[in-house]
């Protein structure tokens, strides 16, 4: 994975802002601080980002899903989806476990929280 860029660092991971000539985070770059907090807060191992969208407040909801428990075989690993909220800037302002399922049954609708 590679490093996230700082908050205050400008780069092509950012588009001018049309209103107030600032800066405004992209889609790809908001999810690459997603990975990266995930990271940081909880001590399993992110393997995807599954969905990036605006947020209300103009922010970004990012979903990641993790890997909780490795099992053998690995079909019967644990997985997780996890909800992280940042602000404009990247910032974190909440994350959360949204759903907790055996590999291969993400879709089932039957995940243990």
């Amino acid at each position: 994975m590679a490093p996230a860029r700082s908050r205050g660092e400008a780069g092509s991971d950012r588009k001018p802002k049309p209103e107030s000539g600032g800066e405004v985070l992209s889609a790809s770059s908001a999810a690459s601080f997603a990975l990266r907090y995930v990271g940081e807060l909880i001590t399993s191992e992110p393997t995807a980002v599954t969905s990036v969208e605006p947020a209300e407040d103009d922010g970004w909801l990012v979903e990641v899903e993790v890997l909780e428990d490795r099992r053998i075989p690995s079909s019967a690993d644990m997985l997780a989806l996890y909800e992280i909220e940042l602000d404009p800037d990247g910032g974190l302002l909440a994350y959360r476990r949204t759903k907790r399922y055996s590999r291969g049954r993400a879709g089932t609708g039957n995940g243990v929280s």
